[in-house]
């Protein structure tokens, strides 16, 4: 009698971890799946804005040339300027990279974290 009570308690106690497992490995699967929808989203949208942020300069710089062309009346100096100022922006850029890593962690420490 004990050993048929036993038994049934380990038959039980096997399908509970089963379906525990079961409803984990489908529980993994939507994080990551989340995850993963949460990245493409932002990332699509952090290359829309970028491209459109690109166009803007492009043509804003264009501009600044031609102006600089007439102003300075040397159509290549207001093009070497523009180029320069970009040089100068870059410059300071790779200088200042080390302080973009903890606003990037902490924009998308978020997204992973709060995800498991």
């Amino acid at each position: 009698m004990a050993f048929d009570e036993l038994k049934k308690d380990l038959m039980e106690a096997d399908t509970d971890v089963r379906s525990y497992l079961e409803h984990s490995d489908e529980y993994l699967k939507l994080q990551v799946f989340k995850i993963l929808m949460q990245f493409l989203t932002t990332s699509l949208q952090t290359v829309l804005v970028s491209l459109g942020v690109v166009f803007v300069l492009l043509f804003l710089s264009l501009g600044a040339s031609l102006a600089l062309c007439e102003v300075l009346d040397s159509y290549y100096l207001g093009f070497v300027l523009v180029g320069g100022f970009y040089v100068v922006v870059s410059i300071l850029l790779y200088i200042f990279r080390k302080r973009w890593n903890g606003p990037v962690l902490r924009k998308f420490s978020p997204l992973y974290f709060d995800g498991l």
